[in-house]
């Protein structure tokens, strides 16, 4: 029998998350396959770098946490397909978030308005939700 939560209990911890990475977050939109874990080395080209919204996630409801604010980079750092991202604090070295990214429909944890970028194109997150388990 698995462990189950309240939902305050779900939006506490995911409120937490957005509080522990802090104002100024930064998240860099990278080729490749994510690496096994936060801390393990970065791996494949940047091709976008956004620092995003200094309230960058909405206030945890239902146990799930979604973007706010506008998450856009006004001109990519590299051509590339993007496969997967890293959220930084605002120093941006310490990563405390990472996953997949595809357009919408694709499935991934994150959905961009395009994942082939050229250079100096402008990027466009659509989608980002954080949901909670043990519900």
């Amino acid at each position: 029998m698995a462990v189950q939560l309240s939902t305050t209990v779900r939006n506490a911890r995911l409120d937490a998350i957005e509080t522990a990475i802090g104002t100024s977050a930064i998240m860099k939109l990278r080729t490749g396959a994510q690496p096994a874990t936060c801390g393990t080395a970065d791996s494949g080209t940047v091709c976008a770098t956004m620092t995003l919204p200094s309230d960058w996630l909405a206030a945890a409801s239902s146990g799930s946490k979604a973007l706010s604010g506008t998450w856009q980079d006004a001109s990519a750092d590299a051509a590339g397909t993007v496969a997967h991202f890293r959220i930084y604090d605002s120093g941006g070295s310490t990563c405390h978030i990472q996953g997949s990214v595809t357009i919408s429909g694709g499935g991934g944890d994150m959905t961009l308005d395009n994942n082939v970028l050229a250079l100096g194109q402008q990027v466009t997150i659509t989608s980002f939700t954080l949901t909670d388990g043990n519900a």
